[in-house]
């Protein structure tokens, strides 16, 4: 086999690579554009912002220095989310319910009997564990968003470096095929 032969063949294929790799970068950049525009509009349309002072001071120092950058913004986007998730609701859930789970309260209730359940105190555990089941369903609508919003960051990066590849792969398919027209490489045999 001719040096300039196998020149081709691997330049070829290096283009060949390099075409396929722009339809992934192209599907990858549609697929990061779409599901940051899915991410946002959902949020959007739910029409929260931030808290910010007052709504600030109660809160631990860490739960505080999580939601400060975002303080008074519309909540817009997957680390939005996580922090009003994780930060805010999760924060007035413990402080509510003194750290016990949804799961936990629901136990209590469901042990009281029918009396102790129209009680004043057993209304004030039902009105709890309706509060901890709203929070939970919230913090995971949320947490949804903030997962998506990452997989479209993800797929961005990645679009990029399918294009470098593919950048990458034609400039050297394309010094493949100009060395295989050398007298070097006609000449030469594998």
């Amino acid at each position: 086999m001719r040096r300039s032969a196998l020149d081709k063949l691997i330049s070829w294929t290096g283009l060949a690579l390099a075409g396929l790799l722009v339809v992934v970068g192209g599907l990858a950049s549609w697929a990061h554009f779409f599901i940051g525009d899915q991410v946002e509009q959902q949020l959007v349309n739910q029409s929260i912002v931030m808290p910010e002072g007052p709504a600030l001071e109660s809160l631990s120092d860490e739960d505080r220095e999580a939601l400060e950058p975002y303080a008074g913004t519309p909540l817009d986007d997957g680390a939005k989310a996580r922090a009003f998730a994780d930060h805010y609701i999760l924060a007035h859930m413990n402080a509510s319910s003194g750290n016990r789970t949804y799961e936990e309260v629901s136990a209590e209730f469901m042990a009281l009997s029918d009396e102790e359940k129209a009680s004043p105190e057993g209304q004030e555990l039902a009105q709890l564990r309706q509060t901890l089941f709203m929070g939970n369903t919230l913090r995971g609508l949320l947490l949804n968003a903030y997962a998506f919003g990452t997989m479209g960051v993800i797929a961005g990066f990645a679009a990029i470096a399918a294009f470098v590849g593919a950048v990458v792969l034609t400039i050297l398919g394309l010094l493949g095929l100009r060395h295989a027209r050398t007298p070097e490489a006609a000449a030469e045999t594998i």
